[in-house]
């Protein structure tokens, strides 16, 4: 009986677990709809607003116009750098501290905004034209500083895709130069090998030069010798000359003749 209380005390403590959990779930992905939500809605409701001033700075002539196109400028400036900044912060975390940068500026633009709105139902066409210089310096001052930030980031963004793209560029140049250097796919060689083996025409090969150069001296020059030798090279009298072979036959034989 202990241990299937104990069973049964666990299995409700699990379902006391996954309720939770279930329920935790099911708030967490209200709130993330809710803020999905929301989120849209506020980008609905600001785009209502721009067509709405866009609307005014062409329709109502005056001091009214330029207030709505002065509200219609900060809010596309600061609506141009936001979108430049999220979108370059996944691949740039420094760009984080210009978005820092750009929320200040975006608080001191809703208090711009303020004042102009309020501005715009000011009865006093004197009051407004005072002060509209005044509020019209400040709008710019914010402008400026927003467009800074866009066009910096704009170039850094730029600038890391030249980088990026020189660096691609070289690589691919390095893979096409080793993809030029190929093995010829013939297994028996180049045709200049081949020549390079085979002995050249009309050259001897090692062994005939050792077997002439062993062949008897008297082969190369006479009887081996495909030129018939003469009786003089028989004789060994080549080298003599002729003359003196004919004085000494004719040299008279002191011992006189053999007489039989």
């Amino acid at each position: 009986m202990e241990a299937l209380g104990v069973v049964m005390a666990l299995v409700a403590l699990f379902g006391v677990a996954l309720l939770v959990m279930a329920v935790v779930g099911t708030v967490k992905a209200a709130k993330a709809v809710a803020a999905k939500v929301d989120r849209h809605s506020a980008n609905a409701q600001r785009a209502m607003e721009n067509a709405a001033l866009k609307a005014k700075s062409f329709a109502k002539p005056g001091e009214q116009g330029r207030i709505a196109a002065l509200r219609l400028s900060l809010r596309t400036s600061l609506d141009s750098t936001r979108q430049v900044l999220q979108a370059g912060l996944p691949q740039d975390g420094q760009l984080t501290d210009a978005l820092q940068l750009l929320a200040r500026l975006d608080s001191h633009a809703g208090e711009l905004d303020t004042e102009l709105r309020m501005l715009e139902r000011e009865p006093m066409s004197s009051r407004v034209t005072a002060k509209l210089p005044e509020l019209r310096e400040r709008a710019e001052r914010i402008t400026h500083s927003a467009d800074s930030l866009r066009w910096a980031a704009q170039d850094r963004i730029r600038r890391f895709a030249d980088d990026e793209l020189a660096r691609l560029g070289k690589e691919c140049q390095d893979e096409a130069g080793a993809l030029r250097h190929w093995t010829p796919a013939d297994p028996g060689g180049s045709a200049a090998d081949r020549a390079a083996e085979t002995p050249a025409a009309g050259t001897d090969s090692p062994g005939t030069a050792a077997s002439s150069a062993e062949e008897p001296a008297d082969r190369r020059k006479g009887l081996g010798s495909g030129r018939p030798s003469s009786a003089e090279e028989l004789l060994g009298l080549a080298a003599e000359p002729l003359s003196r072979l004919a004085d000494r036959l004719r040299k008279p034989n002191p011992a006189g003749p053999n007489r039989s």
